[in-house]
């Protein structure tokens, strides 16, 4: 009797040796179960019409941003895209670009 490579029910079949715990449930590495993951993280993102941005800055700023975060009861994300869209409205704005009555208006309907 064969086994197949993407038999999820029966992974130790034949294994010679018993592993102690629980049972591997997943034929995939934990590396490749990861980037499914975030491929699927950012597919359900692109459905959602968000765009990914990827900041780094200082750990003091960022232990700054997780206090606020946890202050406030949201997400990370959530404070830093309150302070650009505060910012954002506060700037003066070239005719080409969206108003802040626009931009004010696409983060409240989410």
């Amino acid at each position: 009797m064969a086994k197949a490579s993407n038999d999820r029910i029966t992974i130790d079949l034949f294994a010679d040796e018993k592993s102690r715990g629980r049972p591997k449930t997943n034929p995939l590495s934990r590396k490749d179960q990861l980037l499914i993951n975030k491929r699927n993280q950012i597919k359900r993102d692109k459905a959602k019409g968000l765009k990914r941005i990827e900041l780094k800055v200082e750990a003091e700023l960022f232990n700054t941003l997780n206090d606020l975060a946890a202050l406030h009861n949201v997400s990370r994300g959530q404070i830093i895209e309150s302070i650009l869209v505060t910012q954002i409205n506060a700037m003066e704005l070239p005719s080409n670009i969206r108003s802040s009555d626009e931009i004010e208006l696409a983060t409240t309907q989410r």
